[in-house]
């Protein structure tokens, strides 16, 4: 988080030890000169971030009100939504302390410094591994229903919920240890300082490589494996929608691959071009495709609880329930058929508008 840091890297001051009479000599870093970039960040990704945590906000705020209203926490699937809610609660609860950065400069202090920046982590990285979670889930309970009676009880919902908590907390620890706040060329800086260049561009790689490894290649494995289980399970069957199914399943796995991948892909060309790269070679290309393409992660990582929960119907009736509540010029009419013996047809919620309003 905070590319611009690049261009603002920590020039270390050369300090005279008095008693010893050593001098010590500062050596010249070759830096380079990325304000169009600086430019483009200030000017894009303000709003971007203030929209993203709007949407966060409402639409994650109205599964959590759905859950607490209708739902309650009687089923794995809303375990694992709730959990998801919450991490992309987290994450955007970051977005406009980034907003007002990028505008100007870091003016919350140093302790805000590191939560932003480890609230940002956590929230980041576990939404990624409760959606594998969901998906992880669905599976068991389409292509091994039978015996995953036993196991899929609110025990092993909790304790995987737990895990993935437990993993998001450990990978954001060197975003707790390293981001603090620093004096650059525009200003103050939240950024990963405090110990010398090495150190900070090792670590710098391992937070690219674990964020490309573990928070996408691993996830996109089991998402692709599920889904493709899935689809093979739904067409063998008699189901009178499987049709359907498989068009949400194929949206689902398209969304998720379109959001995350360029993000990721840039990711690792970053983590390749400081490993083997000329280091006095300076390119904006990477600079500006992260921030695009982050954006987009960022952007299902704030909507996914909503693209998830809304694509069944049964919160879609919730939904319009909901409506018919707070709006009276509506009338809902949620209309369901009773499975028969044979076959089950159901048909989707309507909303016929109230044509007395206003």
């Amino acid at each position: 988080m905070g590319e611009h840091s690049l261009e603002n890297i920590l020039k270390f001051l050369e300090e005279a030890n008095k008693t010893a009479q050593v001098n010590v000599v500062d050596e010249e870093i070759s830096l380079c000169k990325k304000s169009n970039v600086i430019q483009f960040g200030a000017a894009f990704l303000p709003a971007f971030y203030y929209t993203n945590f709007l949407l966060s906000l409402v639409g994650n705020g109205l599964v959590l009100y759905i859950i607490y209203k209708y739902e309650k926490l009687t089923t794995i699937t809303n375990i694992f939504l709730l959990n998801l809610v919450i991490s992309d609660l987290i994450f955007a609860f970051s977005l406009p302390f980034w907003a007002v950065y990028h505008k100007s400069e870091w003016i919350f202090g140093s302790g805000l410094c590191k939560l932003v920046g480890s609230c940002y982590s956590i929230g980041f990285n576990s939404s990624i591994l409760f959606l594998t979670l969901l998906t992880f889930d669905r599976y068991l309970a389409v292509v091994h229903a039978i015996s995953a009676v036993q196991s899929r009880k609110k025990k092993y919902a909790f304790a995987s919920s737990a895990i993935v908590w437990v993993l998001s907390i450990l990978a954001s620890i060197k975003d707790i240890v390293f981001y603090d706040v620093m004096k650059g060329q525009n200003g103050r800086l939240c950024e990963m300082t405090g110990y010398i260049q090495s150190t900070l561009t090792k670590w710098e790689l391992i937070g690219y490589y674990q964020q490309f490894l573990f928070f996408f290649l691993v996830p996109l494995v089991i998402v692709l494996y599920c889904y493709s289980r899935i689809t093979i399970r739904v067409m063998s069957t008699r189901m009178v929608e499987k049709c359907r199914a498989v068009k949400l399943i194929f949206v689902i796995v398209f969304t998720f691959f379109i959001c995350w991948t360029p993000y990721n892909v840039v990711i690792l060309l970053k983590a390749i071009k400081i490993s083997f790269g000329d280091p006095n070679k300076c390119s904006e290309a990477l600079d500006y495709a992260l921030y695009i393409t982050r954006d987009f992660a960022y952007l299902y990582c704030c909507i996914s609880p909503v693209f998830y929960t809304f694509l069944g119907k049964k919160f879609q009736r919730h939904f319009l329930k909901l409506l018919a509540k707070r709006l009276p010029c509506l009338k809902i009419n949620t209309l369901l058929s009773e499975p028969s013996s044979k076959s089950a047809s159901v048909r989707s919620p309507t909303m016929i508008t109230d044509h007395s309003c206003g």
